[in-house]
């Protein structure tokens, strides 16, 4: 959609009065700078992925690109801050939140807390699980894919989520290879 406001904006660059033609032309330049740096910022992350033993580790795991496994690394280290996963996905926000009273036990949305950049890339990547579960018949994605049919899409993308962040505290505290479970 960006790209074809730019094109349709520079098409009609010359249609525009006087300081208008100057400031958008100056704008759409910009513009363009920038994207020139992001790719070069995307290509610095792809090379320190693949020069990271543990980047390397995580991006086994179905739904851990590049992206996601350089954030993690760089946000939680090896994950020996957290005892255990389910501490992971509280930190990042990805339990629901309880309310309790009088005896009852009440879990409601999500609480989102912790950092919602690292949050963002594991609900995005549990969307592309979710996407792909489909044509396969491995464990993970037989449960991703019942899991959406029992409880609904947001629901599945989430708990895959979670389970990306626990898999991924899993490979980072232990030191191990990922293997998919049987």
């Amino acid at each position: 959609k960006a790209a074809v406001v730019r094109r349709e904006a520079l098409a009609r660059l010359e249609d525009l009065p006087g300081w208008a033609n100057t400031v958008i032309g100056d704008l759409l330049s910009e513009v363009s700078r920038l994207d020139e740096r992001i790719t070069q910022y995307d290509q610095h992350i792809k090379t320190m992925a693949r020069q990271s033993t543990e980047a390397q580790r995580l991006m086994q795991l179905p739904g851990v690109g590049e992206t996601t496994a350089t954030a993690l690394l760089s946000t939680i280290g090896n994950g020996r801050d957290f005892k255990c996963g389910r501490q992971l996905c509280a930190w990042l926000g990805l339990v629901p939140g309880q309310y309790s009273s009088g005896g009852k036990q009440r879990l409601g949305r999500i609480t989102k807390a912790g950092d919602p950049y690292l949050r963002s890339l594991l609900v995005l990547g549990a969307r592309a699980v979710l996407a792909a579960a489909k044509n396969k018949s491995d464990p993970i994605s037989r449960w991703a894919t019942a899991l959406a049919q029992r409880r609904g899409y947001w629901k599945a993308v989430v708990a895959i989520a979670a389970k990306n962040a626990r898999m991924c505290w899993a490979v980072l505290s232990k030191g191990e290879d990922f293997r998919l479970p049987a």
